[in-house]
């Protein structure tokens, strides 16, 4: 069933055209660990953004692999735009989805801080 999310003030709004995740990751980067993300990765047409798109402003770092984006507004980072050997993906901030119960989900770490 598709699921929904938003930033914090609710300017931007996305959804998710497949079912909520049971399995997420975690990453101890510089980025992920300072804002406590949770993440799922989706194929890019399965994502779409419902409403503000002209209130997202884009942030990249080290090797510019990913585009995270972020609310102008609230400054909350509900999603990101990258690629995968499988082609176009978006990066789904599973804590910006009200329908997502964080602590059921099966958490891989991954160790982004040695990459």
């Amino acid at each position: 069933m598709p699921y929904s999310g938003s930033c914090h003030c609710g300017a931007v709004t996305f959804s998710i055209a497949a079912n909520v995740p049971d399995e997420a990751m975690t990453c101890n980067c510089s980025h992920c660990s300072r804002k406590g993300f949770v993440l799922t990765f989706v194929p890019a047409d399965q994502f779409t953004i419902d409403s503000g798109a002209d209130q997202i402003a884009d942030y990249q770092f080290y090797k510019h692999n990913i585009t995270h984006q972020f609310c102008k507004t609230c400054g909350t980072q509900a999603f990101a735009l990258g690629k995968s050997p499988q082609g176009a993906m978006r990066a789904i901030n599973l804590r910006c989805v009200p329908s997502v119960d964080i602590d059921a989900l099966a958490i891989t770490k991954v160790d982004g801080a040695s990459f």
